[in-house]
């Protein structure tokens, strides 16, 4: 193969060429992908391994919460450095960081997966803790709020503080993938300052030739395995003149294969970052665009 690329018998650009025609019999999005898509099954192995860094996760959520611990990750931060936080929030910046969830002290093996875990935090001023709620709420109107990452959205039933959403995601980064969801969604009200919520995709499935009259789901968990699954934990408290918002998303992606990491790699590695990035803000000015009204 090291010839393709034109220090062998071929010229360089033919070989190149030549080179990601072979690449495109494994790459999504291509003729040959579509005419013969590869199947990648999730193994039990990662469904387990997810399953138990979800739950490791949400204990630490609940225990948290159930102590009065403070509300935001950047509160746990070293004073110089929680002060700058804080001043970059009132600024405008969104604050994340990527962290971990570890079993005993040791990372959580995932064979197969890939874990990502981030948490980011928002600060919107001038807002009220129920303007926060409204948005988050409006899953009619999601499609609007967080365009162009959701493309659909709709609530399927609410019972009080319980909802069931459909959401379809596309996301783009060398490629496009687009993503058909349900999600079981649980809020709750602490005090009359702060809320959080508990958000769990119940259902991912991904979408084959999305928008042309032929498209179909493909078999969750049987498919080119971008997200496999999605947890998502939100907290918000009202003070310093507005709402801090901080949402936090545990997600499971396949891994990168040797030899298309140039193609998946961008895909799986800096999707989870930015579309917290991008929820974040879409949030932000939903809100800022209601408070005016």
């Amino acid at each position: 193969m090291k010839g393709l690329c034109g220090s062998g018998t071929l010229p360089g650009l033919a070989g190149r060429l030549l080179l990601a025609l072979l690449l495109c019999q494994t790459v999504p999005g291509s003729r040959a992908f579509a005419a013969a898509p590869p199947v990648l099954t999730l193994k039990p192995e990662a469904a387990r391994a997810f399953q138990t860094y979800m739950q490791l996760t949400d204990e630490r959520n609940q225990t948290e919460l159930g102590r009065g611990a403070p509300l935001l990750w950047i509160d746990e931060l070293p004073s110089p450095e929680r002060t700058a936080a804080y001043d970059a929030l009132g600024r405008g910046e969104i604050r994340l960081r990527k962290t971990e969830t570890r079993e005993n002290g040791r990372p959580i093996a995932c064979p197969g997966g890939m874990i990502h875990h981030w948490e980011g935090v928002v600060f919107i001023p001038s807002a009220r803790l129920d303007d926060v709620l409204a948005i988050l709420k409006d899953y009619n109107q999601h499609s609007t709020y967080y365009a162009p990452d959701v493309e659909r959205s709709q609530t399927e039933s609410r019972d009080a503080e319980h909802f069931r959403v459909f959401l379809r995601f596309r996301r783009h980064k060398v490629i496009t993938v687009v993503l058909n969801t349900e999600h079981e969604v649980q809020y709750f009200r602490d005090s009359a300052q702060r809320a959080h919520s508990r958000s769990s995709a119940v259902r991912i499935s991904e979408v084959e030739d999305a928008g042309k009259s032929d498209e179909r789901e493909k078999t969750p968990g049987t498919d080119n395995g971008f997200m496999w699954r999605m947890e998502t934990w939100w907290r918000m408290e009202e003070r310093d003149g507005g709402v801090y918002v901080q949402s936090e998303v545990v997600s499971l992606t396949r891994d990168i294969p040797t030899g298309l990491g140039w193609m998946i790699g961008p895909f799986v590695n800096s999707i989870p970052q930015e579309s917290l990035a991008f929820t974040l803000e879409a949030t932000r000015k939903a809100v800022v665009a209601r408070t005016r009204k």
